[in-house]
């Protein structure tokens, strides 16, 4: 499969009295044609039981257009025109609702110009929406203190349980992931840690602590009281 063979093609048959109706269009894409656009999940990739959030696709390759595809058996796919931002992004929003933990909800996104609607770019990097509000919030702590001076801390922020939870991801608002820990026993609980430092003015913001009982990787518990640095 090359890149001159992608686009929409019919079929027919032809009898004694003449052509069939054509069939019904297949559409053939190429892939990789381009370098991979960045998926996000805004404001956050973990959402509430039957929330709402948008996904947006970006890049600065200069896209006429985004794919979004859903992996699974749901197998959803939308396209959308770009739209160009300041400072040379172009992006898609793609907005998705009633977001529950009867599935996996796992995205990638495409690229595409235009004049070849049929010619897509590698794949994003999937991002896996998860699903929160079913057990008991955890607590966020932050060593040595909820404000730190810049140059010389480094800020460790702590996610604890009275129910032992086997993972937990500690977010900041507004970042495009979270990252997975896995959980540690504790007196009466569980724990897991994550260090942040040394701090820098972009790693400040409002961080939320979340766990998991890992026997199903897409549901977690409320968020835990937000911490602000």
């Amino acid at each position: 499969m090359i890149e001159r063979y992608a686009g929409t093609y019919r079929c027919s048959y032809h009898t004694p009295t003449g052509w069939s109706e054509r069939s019904d269009p297949l559409e053939l894409v190429v892939t990789g044609a381009y370098k991979k656009p960045r998926l996000s999940a805004l404001p956050s990739p973990v959402v509430t039981s039957g929330g709402n959030i948008t996904l947006q696709c970006h890049s600065r390759q200069g896209f006429s257009g985004y794919v979004l595809t859903e992996d699974g058996e749901y197998k959803l796919s939308r396209a959308m025109d770009a739209q160009r931002l300041p400072g040379g992004q172009h992006q898609a929003l793609f907005p998705v609702g009633a977001v529950t933990p009867s599935r996996r909800w796992t995205f990638r996104c495409y690229g595409y110009l235009r004049n070849s609607p049929q010619v897509w770019s590698e794949p994003s990097n999937p991002l896996e929406l998860l699903v929160s509000g079913f057990y008991r919030k955890p607590s966020l702590l932050a060593q040595p203190g909820p404000r730190t001076n810049l140059e010389e801390y480094v800020m460790t922020l702590q996610c604890c349980s009275e129910t032992v939870y086997e993972s937990f991801i500690i977010h900041r608002d507004g970042a495009s992931g979270a990252p997975g820990l896995s959980g540690q026993l504790r007196a009466g609980g569980s724990y897991a840690s994550i260090s942040t430092g040394p701090v820098a003015a972009a790693l400040l913001g409002t961080y939320r602590g979340f766990g998991s009982l890992g026997h199903d990787p897409n549901v977690w518990s409320a968020p835990g009281a937000p911490w602000t640095s």
